[in-house]
């Protein structure tokens, strides 16, 4: 699919106030949240413990009394630091740079597709510091192929998929998993529209290096604007 099409296609949605967690949620109770390397209250706690990560973003919420803190498309992070998975060892080689929307908020929230279609994909991807288990859906709209992924959720979300199963817009899909299951994560749901998906099953880049920047920002688009954030 041409890459402008695509992004002015799903322009149409932005501003509708989408929802793709626990829909109960008012965007009103929604706050920004920012977790990049310039963001110093990172460097008062281990960042390498998912303990950690969540007596913060509780605490974050819980000051600012809101229920979900969302953000980070774009943002670049020092949290991958801690695992393998995304380490190299030239600096424009690192992948830190996050190219989804995330919305951290308790374990077994719901999860809504946000775009009628169907699952193309699912697996548990259990590296440190992965997605865990994930969930990519196709969609077709107007003749207009995209797709979304859903990552950090919980292993029985998984459990009775079946590839190719319709999906509502707005249908619970999921539900976000436990630091145990989620790739060792405080709870919170990784959200991804792609253009390309590049043949991938059940997993698609989520963070990148800095050398793939200008790739993955034409081929991902931000959830922020759709999701009326």
């Amino acid at each position: 699919m041409n890459s402008t099409t695509t992004t002015s296609f799903l322009s149409q949605w932005t501003g509708q106030h989408l929802n793709v967690i626990d829909a109960s949620i008012p965007k009103s109770d929604y706050i920004a949240i920012d977790l990049s390397k310039a963001n110093q209250d990172l460097n008062t706690f281990d960042i390498a413990s998912s303990s950690a990560w969540e007596d913060y973003i509780t605490n974050y919420l819980k000051s600012h009394k809101k229920q979900v803190a969302f953000g980070g498309y774009l943002e670049t992070r020092n949290l991958y630091n801690r695992s393998a998975y995304f380490s190299a060892q030239a600096e424009a080689e690192q992948r830190n740079i996050h190219i989804g929307l995330d919305l951290w908020c308790p374990a077994n929230t719901a999860v809504l597709a946000c775009f009628e279609g169907v699952i193309h994909s699912f697996k548990n991807n259990t590296n440190f510091g992965d997605y865990g288990p994930t969930i990519i859906l196709e969609h077709n709209i107007n003749n207009q192929t995209f797709y979304t992924l859903y990552g950090h959720l919980s292993e029985v979300s998984i459990g009775n998929l079946k590839v190719g199963d319709s999906v509502a817009q707005g249908e619970t899909i999921a539900y976000l998993g436990e630091a145990s299951v989620n790739g060792d994560y405080a709870p919170h749901l990784h959200f991804q529209i792609i253009k390309d998906l590049q043949n991938k099953v059940g997993d698609y880049p989520g963070v990148c290096c800095l050398n793939d920047l200008e790739f993955y920002k034409s081929n991902t688009i931000n959830p922020e604007p759709i999701l009326g954030l």
